[in-house]
């Protein structure tokens, strides 16, 4: 039973400090002005590989990437960027109005403005 334990916790702890496939692309978001800032490093994907959909308080980034293809008689050493498709969705804070959403993709940093759903905004109550 001790070695069985012992195998499951280097199982578990195999991974720690490794980046799931969850965690791409790495993310940043604030808050400004009652909007939500989301940028997402995507270096060398096409933006019009990229799908971004909101839906209520969820953002979902998806797209793919080719790799480039090696000449005949060329062979990797090392390869670290990833290839493929990915999708990634993105809790927000708020609820977004999804007809208001601006995306630009510059120098292969993608940045989202989602601007808060009026009726979400907080309101200031006046005491009387």
């Amino acid at each position: 039973e001790m070695m069985q334990l012992q195998r499951e916790m280097n199982r578990l702890f195999s991974s720690v400090g490794q980046k799931s496939p969850q965690d791409y692309p790495a993310i940043n978001i604030w808050e400004k002005d009652q909007r939500a800032i989301v940028t997402a490093e995507l270096p060398g994907i096409d933006p019009d590989k990229m799908d971004i959909a909101v839906a209520g308080d969820v953002l979902t980034i998806a797209a793919s990437q080719a790799g480039a293809p090696l000449a005949q008689g060329e062979v990797y050493l090392r390869q670290e960027r990833g290839t493929g498709t990915f999708k990634r969705d993105i809790q927000l804070p708020f609820a977004v109005n999804a007809q208001a959403v601006e995306a630009k993709y510059e120098k292969g940093v993608l940045i989202i403005t989602l601007p808060r759903v009026e009726d979400d905004q907080p309101k200031k109550i006046k005491i009387k």
